[in-house]
């Protein structure tokens, strides 16, 4: 018998300083079985990251949600999709091949990649010159140790305010808090 995918809600508060973006989220992410804890909240800051694209790219006339992820190879962990059904931002998380990201370009206006884990840096050599005609692209690297301290915040129900001031996500509830400074790749 397969197993099923773990449901978790997060009500996320953004305070996007940077990007003049102030807005609820009532998020549902559902955590694949080979997914970590790590993974699922890396997902949740990406969104947290771009969803002031919402408002400067359709006008707050769009949907941001969570895609499949690791349920289907063909969708993004993230989407911002407008009225028409266009996809206008795919995102994605962790260290993908070529192939996947070279589809992605093809089918979305913008793609956002946020690399974590200490083999970033490994897959980023390896794959850097392959991605540097993509011009949709761009790629971030989260620092292990930032992204590691988000487990401390995965709950079932997590009530969360993430604020981005100057290129940098502080994300926290009542009890912890993370802040993480993307570095820029590409």
């Amino acid at each position: 018998m397969a197993l099923k995918s773990t449901v978790f809600r997060a009500h996320l508060q953004i305070a996007d300083i940077d990007n003049a973006y102030y807005a609820d989220h009532a998020l549902t992410l559902a955590r694949h079985p080979s997914e970590t804890d790590e993974r699922m909240m890396v997902r949740l800051v990406a969104l947290a990251l771009q969803a002031y694209k919402l408002q400067s790219v359709c006008n707050g006339d769009a949907t941001l949600a969570f895609g499949a992820g690791l349920s289907d190879p063909d969708e993004p962990d993230v989407w911002l999709r407008d009225f028409t059904g266009q996809t206008r931002l795919w995102i994605e998380v962790g260290q993908p091949e070529e192939k996947p990201l070279l589809k992605a370009c093809g089918k979305a206006d913008e793609v956002v990649l946020y690399c974590f884990s200490h083999a970033a840096e490994i897959w980023w050599r390896g794959i850097e010159n392959k991605l540097s005609r993509l011009r949709n692209l761009s790629v971030y690297r989260l620092p292990a140790a930032q992204s590691q301290s988000l487990v401390a915040l995965a709950q079932r129900s997590m009530q969360l305010q993430a604020t981005v001031q100057e290129g940098a996500l502080t994300l926290g509830d009542e009890k912890h808090s993370v802040t993480l400074e993307p570095l820029r790749w590409k």
